[in-house]
């Protein structure tokens, strides 16, 4: 089963790439992969039939208890047979039928039709959830397509939003299920179903989704909407596949939970419903695509209601027509298409005299219509008389009468809006002036011609019928009386009454109409009274929701960043805090210090953290932000953990100078103006109870362990990982895919940094005294004597000379490579000693600060080998690379294996090939910190107000970089001093 998956995903990232090259081949390889599903499940028919399944399991993370379960069973082996035949039979007609863009075109269906072969063998609620999703992904990409079409693109959206709501109520459902019934394995729950209030409101959040997906009223109006998309994305998508996802949970999850309180009166209430209703809308419809569309969310509503009945004789009913619908539903709309191809329109009122002009897609046209009214020798007669059979001598369901009685309104409705398809379509004399249509190829033709055959071939052999869709309706208790079997004949009885009933009375129904609209209004199509529309109320809707947005973001979206951070540490106090204060009781009481140095060191940071609050000034708050950082990592370090202590000292030392970079733009002291008492009380309130949180917590937490600590295992095979240095192993070896996941978030935050203060100064007008470039002359009035002439760094030049300090740069050209040096050593000796990747990478990141400061933003970048880009992103690979290559020896992903060679003159070299994930490491924290240094760079030298040697400073009080009455030039020169 996983090789079928991955099967669709492969040829699907093929096939644009084949397109371009095979265009006439590629979608004959789209419609192999579906077909090859469908004789799959169909060499499993036997084992299936005999009521056996095909189960299968990956562990993807099984400490976490995420494993992939997928089941081959009655009930998927029949959405298989959908999904695969209807899907290559939709290939094969989008030949003829696509002319632009074949490659996505074909890409994303055979894309949709993994996903939807994902879902129905999805056997985890969690797994069913992901493909449920992405089955709306897919759709929302073929229904939008490739271009500017502003109707396709509202469409999409709208889908989008309505089948996404319903899953994300479904997976809260999912959610309280699964924790009732103690696993999230369907077939486990469906065996064994928890009961319950949980389940209650589980069984309401589940049928929402499914409700919402098969485009049940009042949640239907994306479907008719829908109908923009071409044709075979309708036929495939929204007649035979993705609606019936909803149908097909219900399906599912019926045989455990119909007793459940909710769930009968839903399926049965929005099922009938929607069955009545929608077939009563397709009689308005003149574009044929809709009149399809809501007869398709009319008999979805059969479905439902059928399927969720949780009896033997109606879940048979409802297979049955499962596969009856998929058949001519699909083999309709591509008639659709074919006529829309070939005659220019789909509109009833401008079609005339076509069956004459088409014959042999008249006839298509008939075979599915027929099944589709219900009429023998049909398989859609098979499923009619087999619901009727359900709703008339079922137990608990005689008594009431409503559910027979809509079941048999909506069957008339049915064949009235059949007739009306093959009468608007098919029907009328030629008119004068009518262009002769080209008669489409067989190729053309031929899909939709298979798709209605098949619903005869299912009607003429009922008995292979009924065996295909008897093992999911065995699923069932059986009724008093003999098991109901499908067939063409069973006698005269009161369901062939009710049967001929609904045919002769949607009949009836049709001519009536057709009289009282030519009475009227002359010969035309007939159109019953119209409902309330739902394209007004979705639009009523979603502007609701969009002015209650608005409104709420007025009132909380105020611009001040502290609101913000009130907002949001206030919620951290309540929420989390009122179950952290329940565990207070449970502390023990920690040593307050272990060595007489922690008092000093602690001295010092609560002494720093309290001037904080007294400074105006932000360049003195960070400094001593800084002054706590450094307090804390001597504390690291008396406490025995050096590591920590090191990386926490060029941490803190790399966001001083980053952040007094930042510092240049902003001004000087903190909110100019002062702020109100109140305000005041209000933030001291809230840091007070958040600073009481975290040492809560951090006492709750080292008091709460209750098994052994795992530091032990760690020491005990940290030989294995050839290290002595127990920290670095756990790093890159133990935790290794930890480490691999955080350096990646570092990548991207720092190239979203990058392009937020490119945008930024992008945005910003150019300053008429911009820099000047390096080696550009110095057109400034005053005298060139005092500029120093050597060039010890090779941006030096950038800077004017009164910025320029021999002694700056003769020392970092000195202390650069031997940075550099120290750098190298804490990366290769951090197995055995106190460093590692993430260190070494640090240091050799400050070194390049030195430079910037010293010698200008260009000079970094003649001091790099590489771009800040190659290295970051090299980094990442390289890590990436040596996380993979144990896959190619047979071993773990990540694992390490320890090297011992003896060289020449070297003797014997022993390392553990972990090192080399370590550098990916180093390599990506150097280039992240060129990425960073660039962006401050670019932003001083494209926007900063400087005054040019010689001119004088603004004369208007503090610069906007915050210099205070020095002017913007003295700041400059202060700060990168």
């Amino acid at each position: 089963m996983l090789v079928l998956l991955a099967l669709h995903a492969a040829v699907a990232l093929v096939l644009p790439w084949w397109a371009r090259r095979f265009t006439r081949t590629a979608w004959y390889l789209a419609a192999a992969v579906p077909l090859a599903t469908a004789v799959w499940a169909g060499l499993h028919a036997p084992e299936v039939l005999a009521g056996g399944t095909a189960d299968e399991s990956w562990a993807w993370a099984p400490a976490l208890g995420l494993v992939v379960d997928l089941r081959l069973d009655g009930l998927s082996m029949l959405m298989l047979w959908v999904v695969g035949g209807v899907g290559a039979a939709v290939l094969l007609y989008s030949r003829h039928y696509t002319q632009h863009d074949p490659g996505r075109e074909s890409a994303l269906l055979l894309a949709f039709a993994g996903v939807m072969t994902g879902l129905v063998l999805a056997d985890n609620l969690f797994v069913l959830y992901v493909f449920w999703e992405l089955t709306t992904v897919v759709s929302f990409l073929l229904i939008a397509g490739r271009g500017n079409r502003a109707e396709r693109r509202r469409a999409a959206v709208q889908a989008l939003l309505v089948t996404a709501g319903g899953g994300l109520a479904m997976l809260f459902g999912f959610v309280l299920l699964g924790e009732a019934a103690g696993t999230y394995r369907v077939s486990a729950i469906v065996a064994d179903p928890p009961r319950g209030g949980a389940v209650t409101a589980a069984v309401v959040l589940v049928l929402i989704g499914a409700f919402a997906k098969s485009a049940q009223m009042p949640l239907h109006s994306w479907l008719p909407a829908a109908m923009v998309a071409p044709t075979p994305v309708s036929a495939y998508l929204h007649a035979a596949t993705m609606v019936k996802a909803g149908v097909y949970l219900v399906a599912r999850l019926a045989p455990g939970l119909a007793p459940a309180g909710p769930w009968r009166p839903m399926v049965f209430t929005v099922g009938l419903a929607s069955l009545v209703l929608g077939a009563w809308c397709a009689l308005r419809e003149t574009d044929l695509k809709k009149l399809l569309a809501y007869g398709t969310i009319s008999e979805l509503g059969m479905l439902i209601a059928l399927l969720g009945a949780g009896t033997r004789t109606a879940a048979l009913a409802g297979a049955v027509l499962l596969l009856a619908h998929a058949a001519f539903k699909a083999a309709l709309f591509l008639v659709t298409g074919i006529i829309d191809h070939r005659i220019g329109t789909r509109d009833i009122r401008e079609l005339s005299g076509v069956g004459r002009r088409l014959p042999v897609l008249f006839a298509v046209a008939v075979l599915a219509t027929a099944s589709m009214a219900g009429l023998p020798p049909l398989i859609g007669f098979l499923g009619k008389e087999a619901a009727f059979e359900a709703f008339l001598h079922a137990p608990g369901f005689a008594a009431h009468g409503w559910l027979l009685a809509a079941l048999v309104l909506g069957s008339a409705l049915t064949v009235t809006y059949a007739v009306r398809f093959l009468a608007g379509a098919f029907g009328g004399a030629s008119r004068p002036g009518d262009k002769e249509p080209r008669p489409p190829a067989a190729g053309f033709v031929a899909p939709a011609a298979v798709l209605a055959a098949a619903g005869l071939v299912g009607g003429l052999w009922a008995s292979g019928t009924d065996r295909a869709v008897r093992p999911y309706a065995d699923g069932y208790p059986a009724g008093p009386d003999a098991p109901y079997e499908p067939a063409l004949w069973h006698g005269l009885t009161p369901v062939l009454g009710l049967s001929a009933l609904a045919v002769l009375a949607g009949v009836l129904l049709h001519l009536v109409g057709q009289a009282g609209m030519s009475a009227v209004s002359g010969p035309s199509r007939a159109a019953p009274p119209q409902l309330p529309g739902e394209q007004p109320g979705y639009r009523r809707t979603l502007a609701a929701l969009d002015e209650a947005a608005a409104r709420l973001t007025r009132r909380t979206q105020v611009g001040s960043l502290p609101v913000y951070l009130a907002v949001i540490l206030t919620t951290v106090v309540l929420l989390p805090g009122s179950a952290l204060a329940a565990m207070i009781p449970r502390i023990e009481s920690p040593p307050l210090w272990r060595a007489a140095l922690e008092l000093p060191l602690g001295a010092g940071v609560l002494a720093a953290a309290a001037m904080v609050l007294t400074t105006r000034y932000r360049l003195t708050g960070v400094l001593l932000v800084g002054a706590t950082g450094y307090g804390v990592a001597g504390l690291f370090l008396v406490r025995g953990a050096p590591d920590l202590a090191l990386t926490q000292f060029l941490v803190e030392t790399m966001t001083l100078v980053v952040v007094v970079l930042v510092l240049r733009r902003m001004p000087a002291r903190f909110t100019p103006g002062g702020t109100t008492g109140r305000v005041r009380t209000v933030r001291a309130a809230v840091a007070v109870a958040v600073g009481l949180f975290v040492a809560t917590f951090a006492l709750v937490a080292a008091s709460a362990r209750r098994s052994p600590s795992v530091a032990s295992d760690y020491f005990r095979r940290a030989d294995e990982a050839g290290a002595h240095n127990v920290v670095n192993a756990v790093i890159v070896d133990f935790r290794a895919l930890d480490t691999l996941g955080e350096i990646s978030v570092l990548l991207v935050t720092s190239i979203g940094v990058v392009s937020l203060v490119r945008i930024w100064n992008e945005a910003r007008p150019s300053h008429p005294d911009s820099p000047r470039a390096p080696g550009q002359p110095d057109d400034s009035p005053r005298a060139h004597w005092d500029e120093p002439r050597e060039k010890w760094l090779p941006g030096a030049d950038e800077r004017a000379g009164s910025e320029r300090s021999v002694l700056l740069e003769v020392v970092t050209r000195l202390l650069f490579p031997s940075i550099l040096v120290l750098s190298l050593f804490l990366l290769f000796s951090g197995h055995s000693h106190p460093g590692g990747g993430f260190a070494g990478g640090l240091v050799a990141g400050q070194a390049f600060v030195l430079r910037y400061l010293v010698g200008g933003r260009a000079d970094p970048g003649t001091a790099a080998p590489l771009g800040a880009g190659a290295l970051a992103g090299g980094g990442l690979v390289l890590a990436s690379a040596v996380g993979v290559l144990p896959l190619l020896f047979g071993g773990p992903p990540l694992a390490a294996t320890v090297v011992t060679a003896r060289l020449p003159v070297f003797g014997k070299v022993e390392f553990a090939t972990s090192l080399f994930f370590d550098m990916g490491v180093y390599l990506l924290v150097v280039g992240v910190t060129l990425t960073l240094l660039s962006a401050a760079g670019v932003a001083l030298g494209r926007s900063r107000d400087t005054a040019m040697p010689g001119r004088a400073a603004a004369p208007h009080g503090p610069a906007p970089d915050g210099s205070g009455a020095g002017g913007p030039g003295g700041s400059e020169r202060s700060d990168e001093a």
